[in-house]
């Protein structure tokens, strides 16, 4: 296939992700802290947090909503695949260039 078609079908493919974020989403059981609760014996509470880094590679921490969490899995998978499409897109830019010079 031609490199300038590529890239081009590589950047309309881009756009299918248009929601997208890094990092991981954990779970946490937290406690009331008080004395001989339900909580101590039964983690009844969850809650569920985004940690990702800035781009000081500061370590961030965001509360994500239990109604939320598929949403945000599927903005991590999307910034997962728009990753490799980008490292595809890097990859095809060079063989454009590469045809640009040798001309």
């Amino acid at each position: 296939m031609n490199p300038s078609k590529k890239r081009n079908e590589l950047l309309k493919k881009l756009a299918q992700f248009p929601e997208f974020v890094r990092g991981s989403i954990t779970s946490v059981c937290s406690t009331c802290n008080r004395a001989r609760c339900i909580c101590l014996k039964k983690s009844s509470r969850r809650a569920y947090r985004l940690t990702y880094k800035d781009s000081r590679q500061k370590t961030q921490i965001v509360y994500v909503n239990r109604d939320q969490v598929p949403r945000m899995q599927k903005m991590i998978a999307n910034y997962a695949r728009l990753r490799k499409l980008i490292e595809q897109l890097v990859e095809a830019n060079i063989e454009v260039f590469k045809n640009e010079t040798r001309r």
